[in-house]
């Protein structure tokens, strides 16, 4: 199986990388899913239902969160109509929306998406250990579901690199989102599982993690957040992430960065 998996989408600048190469994308990759994190797709902050309708209508097959997610409220709803969408797995289990999605694909494949929220220097969460173990005691990889994609969106590097460790080889792969900077760790681990800190925003590189450069500045000068963030309006870049699986065990058997202009 192959699986692409774009980083976080910052914002219009993003959302045109990503919209604008996805067919490059399936003609040069030819993966069977195709992976979004739309954490970022509303002006910075969060995604509307429009934004989700866009990408899922131009053939992107799942979208993902993050610590944003409840953000823009039009949303909200929208998470228990669209199952498609996933919210972090340890947020409270009564929150709209769920924490991962069990998908068919057309090859009669099934993949499991989980996304998990990091807790250090984040906001107060649920367990991310205790919730994706309750989750895996139904899914056996190799058996009853043919790959396992895990985004850890996190701020410290030590906890998504201690749950990579963690999963390996329970799933195919744990890919860091959320600090908008693509990392040069790429590997796959003893066990199986293809690893990567973080793969990088979707979003204009000539920015302060696709915002305008002034106000990050401005913060880091005087002390002063009383400014607003405004998303930066250059070219986007897209970063990626391709995974291949083997398809008896599940596990991953190689792993690809993937940029384009």
């Amino acid at each position: 199986m192959k699986i692409i998996y774009c980083g976080d989408v910052v914002a219009r600048a993003g959302r045109e990388a990503v919209l604008n190469n996805l067919e490059n994308l399936r003609r040069t990759y030819q993966p069977d899913f195709i992976l979004v994190n739309i954490e970022n797709a509303a002006h910075g902050f969060g995604a509307t239902p429009g934004i989700c309708r866009d990408f899922l209508d131009k053939g992107v097959d799942a979208l993902v969160t993050g610590n944003h997610v409840w953000q823009q409220r039009e949303l909200i709803p929208f998470l228990g109509e669209c199952k498609r969408i996933i919210r972090p797995l340890n947020y409270p289990e009564n929150l709209p929306g769920k924490g991962f999605c069990e998908l068919e694909l057309p090859n009669g494949k099934k993949l499991l998406i989980i996304q998990l929220l990091g807790r250090l220097f984040m906001e107060a969460v649920d367990c991310p250990v205790a919730a994706i173990e309750k989750l895996l005691k139904n899914y056996t990889l190799g058996r009853n579901v043919d790959a396992i994609f895990v985004d850890i969106h996190a701020e410290a590097t030590s906890e998504k690199l201690s749950m990579g460790c963690y999963l390996d080889g329970r799933v195919s792969a744990v890919i860091g989102s959320h600090t908008h900077v693509p990392t040069a760790d790429a590997k796959i681990w003893p066990g199986g599982t293809a690893y990567l800190t973080d793969v990088g925003m979707c979003g204009d590189y000539d920015s302060v993690l696709g915002f305008d450069k002034q106000e990050p500045m401005n913060r880091l000068a005087r002390k002063y957040t009383g400014g607003r963030l405004i998303p930066a309006k250059g070219a986007g870049t897209l970063c990626a992430v391709l995974i291949e699986t083997d398809d008896k065990t599940g596990l991953a058997t190689a792993i690809t960065p993937i940029q384009m202009k």
